[in-house]
């Protein structure tokens, strides 16, 4: 079973790394040293606590099974274990990139996610 880890990322900054071949993280990941995901049930949390009301998002879904041993469970908020990539992110990974739009309500719309 593929266990699916998240990404919310600025679409430019995500056409970018698509010309790359690789996503080596945002702003906040390069400051960090490591790539932050947020897994299904973590995902609202993260988009309002750091994205909120920001349009052009992309949800970029990722195959954790594919990240090997860069990828990290690190305890964050409240001590809740969050998955961490210490390397780039190869886009061989990657399951999708979807629209993040804004609901009427100003909160992102997110997709249907498997839990």
């Amino acid at each position: 079973m593929t266990q699916t880890i998240y990404k919310i990322c600025p679409a430019a900054l995500w056409r970018e790394a698509e010309r790359k071949g690789r996503f080596d993280g945002a702003s906040v990941d390069l400051a960090d040293g490591y790539i932050h995901f947020s897994t299904a049930s973590q995902l609202r949390e993260t988009a309002a606590k750091h994205f909120a009301g920001q349009a052009g998002l992309l949800l970029i879904s990722v195959d954790a099974g594919k990240l090997g041993a860069a990828l990290r469970w690190e305890p964050s908020r409240g001590g809740a274990l969050f998955p961490h990539l210490y390397a780039p992110l190869d886009l061989s990974a990657v399951i999708a990139a979807v629209p993040l739009p804004l609901g009427p309500d100003g909160r992102h719309a997110f997709p249907e996610i498997p839990a």
